[in-house]
């Protein structure tokens, strides 16, 4: 008996080592890892330089307290503000609390309560990040939900406009809902609720968790999108694997998070700190920045050509260095098919099977990847045909 509680439905694979874009189990199967632990291993599976990193601060101290001067989270901070385009940084442990810091300072700043969100998004699973997000599915048997949320949907305008009143803080986005499909924020509608906010005076909070660190070919999703926002969230790539968020702000909203306004005992702990920077400081080559521009495009064609003329497929949805594609069975048959032949894939939702490559797989792995996708759901299709 495990006296583990059975909150995750694991897959039957224990993994012995893992490096690169391969996962090894302990019988000695190799593995094509194309989910990056979840969008985490953005540089793959123990990159060089974070490891070396680590193993340095291991040496010098693990944990001292926020109490404590750390130039080690001011280095992470000034790299991760200069990435991502903005001021302030606060540390966490994750995504979810990185979410859960940006709705306490939206509060704060604006002395309102309201935060407009969109139905299929996902936020994270603590409290507030639980009702922020937009699928029942995760909040059942954990109700009341707190009520100052309100969820619209995604890529409508008059929705949020609708919702938004004098109580509003907040608008919080995904621009692309990750969990909720690979579905992606059209632009005109991202232009549109920019300038809504400003106009109103809401603050818009863009949920990078997944899409940041590179993933969208770009430092951070929203710049593809010509808007400046208040706040957004990182987590999942920023520590090539170790535990860390980042609610991440402009200089207006320094003033509002003083001391004891907010605060985390692990957040910003120095192990996770040089895993963060030592994984910025690859990401911000700029040699990393143009093969990454050049393998999303390779990403995207190889996936058309090889999955879109495929009987079941409905549609593929790529954004960057993710892809959803869509099928008109359940996608968890197939997932667990190209698991048995070497190919870890993720669903999202019941009918995707999501793609998160590491940033660093090569095109050989990506055609072997789509190759192993086709064939797989060509002999579906001729199954149930």
């Amino acid at each position: 008996m495990s006296n583990l509680f059975p909150v995750y439905q694991r897959w039957d694979i224990e993994p012995a080592e893992a490096s690169g874009c391969t996962i090894i189990d302990k019988a000695g199967k190799e593995y094509l890892d194309f989910t990056s632990g979840i969008g985490v291993c953005n540089l793959g599976h123990r990159p060089g330089a974070v490891e070396a990193a680590v193993k340095e601060q291991l040496g010098n101290f693990w944990h001292v307290s926020n109490l404590f001067e750390q130039s080690g989270q001011e280095k992470a901070a000034s790299l991760l503000c200069e990435y991502a385009g903005m001021d302030r940084a606060y540390f966490a442990n994750s995504g979810a609390e990185a979410n859960e810091a940006a709705i306490k300072l939206a509060r704060k700043a604006t002395g309102k309560t309201k935060v407009i969100t969109f139905l299929n998004s996902f936020h994270g699973r603590t409290f507030a990040a639980m009702s922020a997000t937009g699928q029942e599915k995760i909040k059942q048997g954990y109700g009341p939900m707190l009520e100052t949320f309100v969820y619209v949907p995604f890529n409508d305008i008059d929705a949020v406009k609708k919702s938004a009143d004098e109580e509003t803080a907040a608008v919080m986005l995904e621009m692309v809902q990750g969990e909720g499909g690979i579905h992606i924020a059209d632009k005109a509608f991202v232009s549109e609720l920019a300038a809504f906010c400003k106009e109103k005076g809401i603050l818009l909070i863009i949920d990078e968790i997944q899409t940041g660190i590179g993933r969208t070919a770009k430092p951070f999703a929203y710049m593809h999108f010509d808007i400046q926002p208040d706040m957004i969230t990182s987590a999942k790539g920023l520590g090539s694997g170790l535990p860390i968020g980042a609610m991440l702000g402009k200089e207006h909203l320094a003033e509002e998070f003083g001391p004891g306004s907010h605060g985390s005992t692990f957040g910003g702990n120095p192990i996770a700190i040089a895993a963060a920077s030592a994984t910025l400081a690859e990401v911000m080559n700029d040699g990393f920045v143009t093969e990454l521009e050049q393998l999303s495009e390779s990403f995207k064609s190889v996936l058309l050509d090889r999955l879109a003329d495929i009987p079941g497929v409905k549609d593929i949805r790529i954004f960057g260095m993710m892809a959803g594609v869509e099928l008109a069975a359940e996608a968890n048959p197939v997932l667990q098919e190209l698991r048995e032949k070497g190919l870890i894939a993720l669903p999202a939702g019941t009918h995707v099977i999501r793609l998160l490559p590491p940033l660093t797989c090569t095109l050989a792995q990506i055609e072997k990847a789509a190759g192993m996708i086709a064939d797989t759901l060509r002999a579906s299709a001729s199954v149930h045909s």
